[in-house]
């Protein structure tokens, strides 16, 4: 079970240092331990985690009222027990107006306790007051610099620029508060993630063509990993699995899945381990028996692809003829067999043949469903191929493909896709941050 271990730890050792001079250090201390249950801990039956915190957050409490009223009577002490108070109560996923208050207080009392700032800021996201909570994450940021606040921003700008006119430029600054985040502390894997998820966005936003952003998106991923307390995340890989299949690089993607639903078995991300296992299995059959169509019906199906052919300065090519990754200058025509439906919305997939009934997977992220029908003749424009070749669980899946992310890569029956035809590709993944 995800986080069990160190969540139990978390449990033998509740309230271990109360006996420190400073009792507000102390508090301090197992407030983190109450953040870490929230963050490493995650049974399948969510009550579980919510009883444990509940346990906690009511103990620390206790803990806080029983420290002597003359901690507080200076405004510095006192705006310590205040945000101490608050950030147990903002522990939870939803909106606690008690916290907001004690927060509140805390940065009223003492305007320099960046840590406050950054829980209030926080407090006002879940409340919904996005400028509120982004003037905290500033005034955080006024003191200094700060990678828990960059972090916080990172994220809210993403959230603030969803959908609007500039969201590119939004997501750019995103993406520089991430990278300061991490120049602060190159080991911190909560700045890797965040800064991981702007470039993601980022690939999407500006038109999810420059594949650079999705392998620097990985690599920041790849980095937050080597973080014990990040990777004990499951969304971070979950959403590097997602990245993963979208890249079509399918073994690393049932990995990334299966390490998130190790950790976290409500994410149900085994369920996508079996719909890729699925799709891989359907896709292979479908090339490998072309279809099971009988021969004399292929063979009347391709008779219209010309065997002579030139498409502009584009040379003719069968699919043996194409080399790994593109194929420059070359131009490849087929027959659309049939649409191979799967769970999901992103790619689609048809099983496509040359005319010398060679069979493959097609992927195509830029049109919408139903601008390709069967039986449309396609000229894939220096085509993107690759061999398929998945090991899992002693199976191995193999299969040519060739994939399309563009409307401009492809021909159906000679001319380019209609102009409605062509949509915007995005991952369909409800684990990457607003």
């Amino acid at each position: 079970m995800g986080g069990g271990d160190k969540a139990d730890q978390v449990l033998d050792s509740k309230f271990q240092g109360l006996e420190c001079h400073d009792p507000m250090e102390a508090v301090l201390a197992n407030i983190h331990s109450l953040y870490t249950v929230r963050d490493t801990f995650f049974p399948l039956d969510p009550s579980i985690k919510k009883a444990r915190l509940d346990n906690l957050m009511r103990d620390v409490l206790l803990v806080l009222d029983d420290i002597s009223s003359d901690c507080r009577k200076q405004p510095q002490r006192r705006a310590q027990w205040e945000y101490l108070r608050g950030k147990v109560l903002d522990v939870g996923p939803d909106y606690c107006k008690e916290a907001e208050e004690h927060l509140s207080k805390s940065v009223k009392l003492d305007p320099s306790m960046v840590d406050a700032w950054c829980c209030l800021g926080n407090c006002f996201w879940k409340k919904g007051d996005l400028a509120q909570a982004k003037n905290c994450f500033n005034i955080a940021l006024s003191k200094g610099l700060n990678k828990k606040a960059l972090q916080q921003l990172s994220m809210l700008e993403r959230r603030i620029g969803k959908g609007t006119a500039d969201e590119a430029e939004t997501v750019e600054e995103s993406i520089r508060h991430a990278k300061q985040a991490v120049s602060l502390d190159i080991k911190d894997g909560q700045s890797w993630y965040t800064l991981g998820n702007a470039y993601l966005t980022s690939f999407f936003v500006s038109g999810a063509w420059d594949r650079s952003k999705l392998h620097q998106s990985l690599k920041a991923y790849q980095n937050a990993e080597k973080d014990d307390m990040a990777s004990a995340n499951p969304d971070l890989h979950f959403n590097s699995a997602t990245v993963h299949q979208y890249l079509e690089d399918y073994e690393r993607a049932l990995r990334g899945f299966e390490a998130a639903s190790v950790r976290d078995p409500g994410l149900h991300a085994d369920h996508e381990v079996n719909k890729l296992i699925n799709l891989l299995s359907k896709l292979e059959d479908l090339v490998a028996n072309k279809g099971r169509l009988k021969p004399r019906r292929l063979s009347s199906i391709l008779s219209s692809l010309p065997i002579h052919a030139s498409v502009g300065a584009h040379r003719q090519a069968l699919l043996g003829d194409l080399k790994e990754g593109f194929n420059k200058g070359m131009a490849l025509q087929a027959k659309t067999l049939q649409a191979v439906p799967h769970d999901n919305s992103v790619p689609l997939f048809y099983l496509v043949s040359d005319r010398e009934a060679n069979c493959f997977a097609l992927s195509v992220y830029a049109l919408r469903d139903g601008a390709i029908k069967e039986g449309t003749t396609i000229t894939l424009l220096e085509p993107f191929f690759g061999e398929v070749n998945v090991t899992w669980q002693d199976k191995v899946y193999r299969y040519k493909a060739v994939r399309v992310d563009l409307p401009q890569q492809l021909l159906l029956n000679g001319r380019p896709p209609l102009v409605q035809d062509a949509v915007c590709s995005t991952l369909q993944a409800e684990n990457i941050p607003p």
